[in-house]
């Protein structure tokens, strides 16, 4: 009576069948590992960087954005300084659309377009600067006081050839440009 070879298996078999599953299983089991922590590692590391043609969190970007809206200017008044010449207001704020004739403003020294403007007077001419007329802007209450916007209206017909007196000092800038 011969008896069939007893087999050891339980009924339990693993995946792993052949010697090349084996070798295919241990090396994944060491490559699938180094993967994924090297992907982490990129991941984790690229997360300080901007996108690709972006440098919205570049340090200049951020500190442009939150950038004050205004500042503050503190300007020194000395007072030996004195009111400013009629001139140095032209050259200062003037000369921009009177040298140029730009958006229809007489051009310095031109008596032809200044000639109208003149026969209105002083006065009419001082408070057109002072408050605005057509597409010039008001001047009063910037940075040149009145006493000096009324210099440079002077200094401008004047070259247009009018004959206009400086105006007189207001008391305030007198006692100042009087002051040793």
């Amino acid at each position: 009576m011969s008896q069939a070879p007893q087999s050891q298996d339980n009924g339990h078999e693993g995946p792993i069948k052949t010697p090349k599953q084996l070798i295919v299983a241990v090396v994944l089991a060491f490559v699938l590992p180094v993967v994924i922590i090297a992907l982490l590692v990129n991941f984790v590391s690229a997360g300080g960087r901007g996108s690709s043609g972006s440098d919205a969190l570049s340090p200049q970007a951020v500190s442009e954005r939150i950038m004050p809206v205004g500042t503050v200017e503190i300007k020194s008044a000395s007072a030996n300084s004195g009111p400013r010449t009629g001139e140095e207001v032209f050259k200062a704020q003037c000369t921009t659309c009177h040298s140029a004739g730009a958006l229809g403003a007489p051009k310095f020294g031109d008596a032809a377009a200044w000639g109208p403007r003149i026969a209105t007077g002083f006065e009419a001419l001082w408070h057109s600067a002072l408050k605005g007329k057509n597409n010039m802007p008001a001047q009063g209450g910037g940075e040149f006081s009145d006493y000096e916007i009324a210099r440079a209206v002077v200094y401008m017909a004047n070259a247009g050839g009018a004959k206009f007196a400086e105006p007189p000092a207001p008391a305030g800038a007198a006692s100042a440009a009087s002051a040793p």
